[in-house]
């Protein structure tokens, strides 16, 4: 099911607050130029694929693009082991609509990760650790076909410091629990510092839609982090950006994000969140999602529509379930 929701009071895109959280106004990023190309410079590496289209001229031209937004919170991206996803989402902006899209993956999805046939099928959060963004983007084309245009890779736990840093975010539960020493009442509007928010974001075995219930609860602080914006910019100095960079890695240069600043703005407008629905299955001894083709094919035609293009059959990394 896909929920639709204004978000007038947002200033920035979802994807450009997320990925720095340094544009929080272009005004700061336009007036910091230097400091802010640093910062930005220092988060920037190539995944290594050959774009299936001319991404710079996409931006160049203020058509859709896509994001596949990567979270891990095993430790700093610098590490030597480089741990699992632990929530993947595909973005879409279009500035034309102003719209956004987002479209969660659950980490648990069964897949053949390309180039490691013989260790798949494998739960799709393996591609990172197996082979790095590379791969990761590879699985995702190919599970679904649709073009990612640029990926961002952010260490979740590493926000916490970024959530502190704003004062803290507000944030209204979607389910009462209990996790890490901290307790969470459903509908009860909560003020969390960094440490709160993550324990938030991370429970998932007391949840009933498990995995599914976490990516909505990691999608709630994000866009909570999101409404911070104007805390954000009235903070972001040297140090800040230099920290926060630390926690980012993606292929998205300072001159697309300068061009997304001034005009991608306002594609969150309308909002629209989905995620794929599999069944629990055991395979190769662990537990997996694995989704029907006509469920694969509904997202497909989601984000391929997002993005201005023309039908195409589903992709085929996935191991397909039985269609009712």
């Amino acid at each position: 099911m896909q929920h639709s929701r204004k978000k007038h009071t947002l200033r920035n895109t979802v994807l450009v607050v997320i990925l720095l959280l340094l544009v929080g106004g272009g005004a700061y990023a336009m007036s910091k130029y230097q400091g802010v190309k640093e910062a930005v410079d220092s988060s920037f590496k190539t995944s290594g694929v050959t774009k299936e289209r001319n991404v710079n001229q996409q931006i160049k031209d203020k058509k859709p693009i896509s994001i596949l937004l990567l979270g891990t919170d095993t430790g700093a991206l610098k590490r030597t082991y480089k741990g699992r996803t632990d929530s993947m989402m595909i973005i879409t902006l279009n500035p034309q609509s102003n719209k956004t899209t987002i479209t969660s993956i659950p980490r648990d999805t069964a897949v053949t990760i390309p180039g490691f046939e013989s260790q798949s099928p494998a739960k799709i959060n393996a591609a990172y650790s197996w082979g790095s963004s590379k791969t990761t983007i590879k699985t995702v084309q190919q599970m679904l076909n649709v073009p990612i245009d640029f990926y961002a890779l952010i260490n979740m736990g590493g926000m916490k410091k970024v959530i502190d840093k704003v004062g803290g975010v507000d944030v209204t539960p979607t389910l009462s629990f209990k996790y890490l020493g901290y307790t969470f009442k459903k509908g009860v509007k909560t003020h969390m510092n960094g440490a709160k928010a993550l324990a938030y974001s991370r429970m998932r075995y007391d949840d009933p839609n498990n995995d599914y219930g976490r990516q909505t609860r990691q999608r709630e602080v994000l866009m909570a982090l999101v409404k911070k914006s104007g805390s954000i910019s009235t903070l972001l100095n040297q140090s800040f950006l230099n920290s926060v960079s630390s926690q980012v890695q993606t292929d998205l240069s300072f001159n697309n994000l300068v061009s997304l600043a001034k005009n991608y703005r306002h594609v969150d407008q309308n909002v629209q969140e989905t995620h794929l629905q599999g069944e629990g299955k055991e395979l190769n001894n662990q537990d997996m999602e694995v989704m029907k083709k006509t469920e694969l094919q509904r997202v497909t035609n989601f984000i391929r529509s997002a993005l201005g293009l023309s039908h195409k059959q589903t992709g085929t990394t996935a191991l397909f379930g039985s269609d009712d």
